[in-house]
């Protein structure tokens, strides 16, 4: 049988994927690489992919696409039944528009430079988040392997996707957070964690298992995806010209210095609305759904390929 499983999404940065797959296939073949590989076909059929592959002994698995392939990927492994998530060795290469999950490893951005390094790459284990949140009247689950927001940041997500529009780079992204910031409205969330519990008109709630999302910001600057913690960031009520003048703090890691922002360490994070208010939420950069939401962690979850 061969080695790897590949699992491309040929829609991938734009349909990047379909019209380089020649060039991929034909540096594997001259790599020696011995694999067999499938095209997903729609939204979540990279998850069902990887169950297949499980189900027929594959346990190293490469991905091809961006962020959201990469989620699904990662879900797809949490979630199989035939083997624990630790037996599976994966790695992803980049084809997307954000890559914000592979700058946490210095992944090149390049997928030639990187598929040239694998060979000399060292595997790794990475931690892995769990949230339960609500959609369609019901508790749902979801895994995500970099960061999940709330409250703002899910309302953006939510924006776009209902949109239709597709964020072909980090500028994009910014101006949607722009755009989007005079039709919000904060709500009141009760967080709790460590014992503690915080109430108050939230911004936006982050927490990271990595450090960067939305095209290279760090709104988990003090994420360590395997110290067996969630980086929580609160941003409580900041007036709005202060969301724009402060958005160098959005790439550069200094969050944390502003007065209405906090960033904690913890191991679980329950999100709940207060009165009629409504936090949303996502995970990766995907819309899933609302509070009341658990966040939990599955340390060395994830055995991964990266830079050596």
């Amino acid at each position: 049988m061969p080695t790897w499983f590949i699992i491309a999404n040929p829609a991938a940065g734009s349909g990047m994927v379909r019209r380089i797959w020649p060039d991929i296939e034909k540096k594997l073949q001259e790599m020696g690489w011995e694999y067999t590989h499938r095209f997903t076909e729609g939204q979540g059929h990279a998850s069902a992919l990887v169950h297949e592959a499980a189900e027929a002994g594959y346990r190293q698995i490469l991905a091809i696409g961006g962020d959201g392939t990469n989620h699904e990927v990662v879900n797809g492994i949490m979630t199989q039944q035939s083997a624990p998530s630790t037996d599976f060795l994966y790695t992803l290469l980049p084809v997307g528009t954000g890559n914000d999950w592979i700058k946490m490893y210095g992944i090149p951005n390049n997928w030639r430079k990187w598929l040239e390094k694998i060979p000399q790459a060292v595997a790794r284990w990475q931690d892995v988040g769990k949230v339960n949140y609500q959609a369609a009247g019901q508790t749902h689950e979801r895994f995500f392997t970099n960061v999940a927001g709330l409250s703002y940041d899910a309302f953006v997500v939510e924006a776009i996707e209902s949109n239709k529009h597709k964020v072909t780079n980090r500028f994009l992204y910014l101006w949607w957070i722009i755009k989007c910031l005079f039709q919000f409205k904060l709500p009141r969330a009760r967080i709790e964690f460590n014992g503690e519990v915080v109430e108050d008109l939230c911004y936006t709630i982050n927490i990271g298992i990595c450090k960067y999302s939305g095209g290279g910001m760090q709104f988990a600057p003090h994420a360590v995806p395997d110290d067996g913690l969630l980086a929580l960031t609160i941003a409580r009520k900041v007036p709005r010209w202060q969301v724009i003048t402060n958005t160098p703090r959005f790439y550069s890691g200094t969050l944390d210095r502003h007065p209405q922002i906090t960033i904690h360490q913890t191991e679980k994070v329950t999100v709940n609305s207060v009165g009629n208010d409504t936090v949303l939420v996502e995970a990766d950069g995907e819309f899933l759904g609302k509070t009341p939401a658990v966040f939990t962690i599955i340390k060395k979850a994830l055995n991964i390929l990266v830079p050596g």
